[in-house]
């Protein structure tokens, strides 16, 4: 009988030892490098936001590599259809002269798809990727197709270029399980990143792990335990975001139009469980929930235009709910 000591251990050693790999071609980028890790050990996609050049494409590219994972990349376009993603039947001629319809998947079969500025796409083509990150599977001339397990989507969009650019639908960025903020290298890492990149040879990584070793991760994740009280903590912090709800600070009833959904719940216990084992603990603690605050619901809470003129984000009404929740606790409201 393995302990959960031992599943911990493991873990974090297949975790630590994939992002070392990666590290061999990335530079920086510590927290989404992590983030991205986490976000693999539970099963979910991720949204990664920066302007171009970050290297957010390389981080995927080299993710898959080290995975040892197919890989597809899809270049979003305004002329994109969704045929493009999902594949098509095609009329083709069998040996004997008869005609038939075949069908020819698209670049959506892979285990890790780059969707590649997301956002240039209509809503038409991008609503073909909903099925798949939530059901796992593409409905084309209305035959279900299963798509391979594992199966990660990683969307690339400009933050600052929005011209000719379509915004994601709400039901898709929910699907999203962390959306992470891509930074700008600093001077030390710039200096790192073009010796890497201009010199005769480029950096490469290897495949460090299998994918049989992904899914048991994934499963091991699932049986983390979690305390009672630590579950109700993330389920407080998401309906402290919800304006008006008894949980909710005065700057969520001032700033925010609509709160996080029950996925967003979902979120932040599957992500606790992933930091406990990246700390070799088969426990969740209160600290690992707040590690997932940010990225897990940033994506899910729209402001108003008040938060736009004040120039309030997210992440300070994340934060200032953190606070309250913590604060409640230890002050109970009268009810």
């Amino acid at each position: 009988m393995v302990s959960g000591k031992e599943m911990a251990t493991w873990c974090r050693d297949l975790l630590r030892t994939v992002e070392n790999e990666i590290r061999k071609v990335i530079v920086g980028m510590n927290e989404v490098v992590e983030g991205v890790l986490v976000a693999l050990a539970a099963g979910g996609h991720v949204l990664l936001e920066g302007v171009p050049g970050l290297g957010k494409t390389m981080l995927v590219r080299t993710l898959a590599q080290a995975l040892n994972l197919k890989f597809s990349r899809i270049q979003f376009t305004p002329d994109l259809m969704p045929a493009d993603i999902t594949g098509t039947d095609v009329l083709t001629e069998t040996e004997s002269g008869e005609r038939t319809f075949v069908f020819r998947p698209g670049p959506i079969f892979a285990n890790i798809i780059l969707a590649d500025e997301i956002n240039r796409a209509t809503p038409k083509t991008q609503s073909a990727l909903l099925e798949a990150m939530q059901e796992f599977a593409v409905t084309v001339g209305g035959k279900r197709y299963i798509l391979e397990p594992p199966f990660w989507v990683m969307a690339t969009q400009n933050p600052i270029e929005m011209e000719g650019t379509y915004p994601l639908p709400e039901a898709q960025v929910d699907r999203f399980f962390f959306k992470l903020l891509v930074p700008y290298p600093s001077l030390s890492e710039l200096r790192e990143i073009v010796d890497r990149t201009t010199g005769a040879e480029l950096p490469y990584a290897s495949p460090v792990a299998s994918k049989d070793e992904l899914l048991k991760l994934q499963r091991i994740v699932r049986d983390v335990p979690i305390a009672e009280p630590v579950r109700d903590y993330a389920l407080k912090i998401v309906l402290a975001t919800h304006p008006h709800s008894e949980m909710a600070p005065p700057d969520v009833n001032r700033y925010v139009r609509y709160g996080a959904s029950p996925r967003a719940g979902q979120t932040l216990l599957l992500a606790g469980k992933v930091y406990a084992l990246l700390d070799e603990r088969y426990n969740v603690s209160r600290e690992d929930i707040k590690k997932a605050v940010k990225p897990a619901l940033r994506h899910r809470i729209i402001l108003n235009y008040e938060a736009e003129a004040d120039q309030i984000t997210t992440d300070m009404l994340l934060e200032r709910v953190v606070e309250h929740v913590e604060r409640t606790e230890r002050e109970p409201i009268a009810v």
